[in-house]
């Protein structure tokens, strides 16, 4: 009667005499397809004659590491595809840099003699739209109409108050009102003008950040690049 041996043990004493050292170093990860087979044929070598092994587990065992290694194959592209993304956006990213874009915002930074501009979308039946700016502390700085033209309107205002005195820097608040008939007044989104000046991109790459004087704006925010 032939002794029972372990057939992975047996394969692994034969192996290790014929390995250099920087093989001896592989990780347990780096075990490929041919490396499994090797091992299936050698437990099938020195399997107990009296004790066959199952040729069913053999089959389901390389199943599942036909499986494990399809995802890392997988893990791998996806990786790959996620680089690319990340330098595609990049790319598309820095050809914003300068440009004008338009963004919802309810609040931003004045800069003393600079003018700021923007762009209301009316509601049918609206003539024209009136935006009103104030200050840190709440009052109203200034009032602004600008006529409906197609669904929208669009407004400048010259960075002085309503006596015509120079609006110093600093935050101030916006919002549009527009009227239909004798309705009453309907509040907006106001979509403002700013300059691109840089560009940051997650260190996961997963979103892009424009830096303007509106403030860090997501590009899900921007609805138009002038």
């Amino acid at each position: 009667m032939s002794a029972n041996t372990d057939p992975i043990a047996s394969y692994a004493a034969q192996a290790q005499s014929g390995v250099s050292s920087a093989q001896a170093n592989k990780s347990a990860e780096s075990l490929g397809i041919n490396d499994f087979l090797t091992l299936m044929t050698a437990q099938l070598r020195n399997q107990d004659p009296m004790k066959p092994l199952d040729g069913t587990e053999f089959v389901a065992q390389l199943a599942q590491f036909g499986a494990v290694s399809g995802i890392q194959q997988m893990q791998t592209s996806m990786e790959t595809l996620a680089a690319s993304l990340r330098s595609t956006q990049a790319l598309n990213g820095a050809t914003l840099v300068g440009r004008q874009i338009l963004a919802p915002t309810s609040e931003f930074r004045h800069v003393e003699g600079a003018a700021a501009s923007g762009e209301v979308e009316a509601p049918a039946g609206a003539t024209e739209v009136e935006i009103r700016i104030s200050d840190a502390s709440g009052e109203l700085v200034r009032r602004v109409t600008a006529p409906v033209v197609n669904g929208a309107a669009n407004f400048v205002w010259d960075g002085l108050g309503d006596g015509g005195v120079v609006a110093p820097s600093g935050e101030y608040s916006i919002e549009a009102l527009a009227r239909v008939g004798s309705g009453a007044a309907e509040s907006l989104e106001v979509l403002m003008s700013a300059r691109v000046h840089s560009v940051s991109i997650d260190p996961s790459g997963a979103s892009l950040t424009l830096n303007t004087a509106l403030g860090a704006l997501a590009m899900a925010d921007v609805r138009r690049v002038m």
